[in-house]
């Protein structure tokens, strides 16, 4: 079974063929990162428009790369939430008229359970091979951090265990790379630098460190590099710089591994598993490692081409809703709210 997916929720424009197994046949994706550079963040406007003109190109280039005809493809699955309703718009309506033209089936997917589902994807014969279900998982994006119990590949089997109550772990790399004058997107940067610097070079306070609960939060340290950075100006050394972003980023990556590992060990879980954006962060993948074999855990990490925003995850998350038989009509639409269910804030993490 062959499906195409399209990823339109934000600032990369994606379209990629993947097989059952997980096998990544193409994944090709536009990314926005020079439009949206110059503002330091993603406009959401120009996302639509620049969607608009690379979406056809982008499906046209994913069939040519895989070798495969309209008529080897099985079904169409599309991300549909959450994300930018506008930009969300393009794909979904792309996705509506490939598969009324073609008659195919189609499904609309939730961006999370993509990420979630990324472990699957076989870019190439040295991927890991695929956890089992359950594990508890770590979503960490540019939108979206949280944990996630996953018992089964559908919304329906993935319950929240705690996430963020304010910014999102990749927003804080970002906007603390715009303190620092480090450009948009900051994380990549952060971590570049970081790995000459000291993590102990500055004393920032670990962002709910010391709480039981699996509850995230982020804006504490974003606004303590600020208070620096008032205080300091922007480091005039690179050593300086790369001792701020060390001590961030430890800081960051410290909770989201401990927080994760310990969500597991609560759960009964034996295998963690990483998604997201931030997932290709080397120091968390690093702690992740670490901290779960300590624990007799394993933990399972995406390659990184599937960390950030793909249309692959896509494809396959959607074709396991056409496996399961389930089918979505030309009523489908585009909204920013996920499906994943939500437990309320009390009683959530641990007790």
């Amino acid at each position: 079974m062959l499906v195409l997916g399209i990823e339109s929720s934000c600032d990369e424009t994606g379209a990629a063929i993947v097989d059952d197994t997980g096998r990544v046949l193409s994944d090709i994706v536009q990314s926005q990162i020079s439009l949206h550079a110059p503002y330091g963040g993603v406009i959401p406007e120009l996302a639509s428009r620049d969607h608009l003109r690379n979406a056809g190109p982008v499906v046209r280039e994913a069939l040519a790369k895989a070798g495969v005809p309209w008529d080897g493809i099985d079904g169409i699955a599309v991300t549909n939430r959450p994300g930018l309703v506008g930009a969300l718009l393009v794909g979904v309506q792309m996705a509506k008229g490939l598969a009324w033209a073609r008659g195919l089936p189609l499904v609309g997917v939730d961006h999370l359970v993509g990420h979630l589902l990324a472990v699957f994807l076989r870019r190439s014969d040295e991927a890991e091979a695929a956890p089992e279900f359950p594990f508890v998982a770590l979503l960490a994006s540019g939108g979206h951090t949280a944990i996630y119990r996953v018992d089964g590949p559908s919304a329906p089997l993935v319950r929240e265990l705690g996430g963020t109550r304010d910014d999102a772990a990749g927003e804080a790399f970002d906007k603390v790379g715009k303190l620092l004058g480090l450009g948009y997107p900051g994380g990549p940067v952060i971590d570049r630098l970081a790995k000459s610097g000291n993590p102990k070079g500055v004393p920032f306070t670990l962002p709910m460190g010391h709480s039981k609960s699996f509850e995230l939060s982020f804006s504490g340290i974003k606004t303590q590099v600020a208070a620096r950075v008032r205080e300091h100006g922007i480091p005039k050394t690179e050593a300086e710089l790369a001792d701020i972003c060390a001590s961030f980023q430890a800081a960051v990556t410290s909770v989201l591994a401990s927080k994760l590992v310990a969500a597991a060990v609560m759960e009964g879980v034996r295998t963690v598993v990483i998604g997201g954006g931030v997932a290709a962060n080397g120091e968390l993948r690093a702690r992740v490692s670490a901290l779960a074999a300590e624990r007799g855990l394993r933990a399972v990490l995406p390659e990184l081409a599937s960390c950030t925003d793909n249309a692959a995850m896509i494809a396959y998350a959607g074709l396991v809703r056409l496996q399961q038989g389930e089918r979505d009509g030309w009523d489908l639409v585009a909204t920013n709210a996920t499906s994943l269910p939500r437990e309320t804030r009390k009683g959530r993490g641990a007790r």
